[in-house]
């Protein structure tokens, strides 16, 4: 299937303002793109991308004071399958696990792996390693926190989700992150689209979605503890090791995010009668 996803971001700023974006896809979809991909602003701003150390596309800029608005538009082919399911994926030993994997066991900004380690074990330890304990740790998040935008907040870390049983996308990602890497199992927190592809449609405002990838078997998988079941259309944008690492903007100095929107739809081809009009549960 064909996929058009994109965004517009509004952005206003007081006076001139250096920011670094990650609104670009991850290099390992290039090939599926069949338009291209460019991040436009209003403004002709001098632009820079550079590769950071999880392997994302960054795009460094400096904001005029007032308004600027970026923005992207692209069309991308997808399997659409759902997300791979690999029951017999191992869990490897620590031992076994390749160098550059070792950081997705550690402690992060909003994964507190100290604080959550005895209640992982609590829950988890009886579980049988791999990719069983990693869908036992998916339904309990699930079940154990509930979403809803009126619970968004930019500071909220895994150890106050799990305690405050709330949260939104991220949340739900940084949580099952942390209990992943407590019970030895590397994870990585994942951020991008996701369209409403082989489900009933939100009735909502479209967003961006997080989800987490554990590596299992000499490969990533990827795992949704918001939707906790598999589904078709995800489009990579960054991972890291939580939201610190995958910031759509980081601005350095004062800047208001004055309007949002981001589109993502199934493209009629030959032989539709229709097109699958998608918006994105975050």
């Amino acid at each position: 299937m064909l996929i058009r996803a994109g965004y517009e971001l509004v952005l206003e700023t007081g006076a001139p303002t250096p920011l670094i974006s990650l609104l670009t896809i991850r290099p390992s979809r290039f090939p599926d793109l069949r338009t291209p991909h460019r991040i436009r602003t209003s403004a002709p701003i001098p632009t820079h991308d550079y590769r950071d150390t999880f392997g994302n596309i960054c795009t460094r800029m400096t904001l005029p004071a007032g308004r600027t608005t970026l923005s992207c538009d692209f069309t991308i082919a997808d399997s659409g399958l759902h997300d791979r399911q690999i029951p017999s994926a191992i869990q490897h030993e620590v031992r076994d696990l390749p160098s550059d994997v070792l950081i997705y066991l550690m402690g992060s900004r909003y994964c507190e792996t100290d604080l959550l380690c005895q209640k992982a074990w609590y829950h988890f330890g009886h579980i049988a390693p791999g990719w069983e304990r990693v869908q036992s740790i998916v339904d309990f998040v699930h079940q154990h926190l509930t979403y809803g935008y009126r619970y968004a907040r930019c500071t909220r870390t895994a150890w106050e989700a799990y305690n405050e049983r709330v949260g939104v996308c991220r949340d739900f990602a940084h949580l099952a992150v942390a209990l992943c890497r407590c019970m030895n199992i590397p994870a990585r927190y994942c951020s991008g689209y996701l369209g409403d592809i082989g489900v009933d449609p939100v009735d909502g405002p479209m967003d961006f979605h997080a989800w987490f990838e554990v590596y299992l078997g000499g490969e990533w998988h990827s795992f949704d503890a918001r939707h906790r079941i598999p589904r078709i259309g995800r489009i990579l944008m960054a991972c890291g090791r939580d939201a610190a690492d995958t910031a759509l903007t980081t601005a350095f100095g004062s800047m208001r995010l004055a309007a949002f929107k981001v589109h993502t739809d199934e493209v009629m081809q030959a032989g539709q009668d229709v097109a699958t009009p998608l918006t994105i549960a975050a």
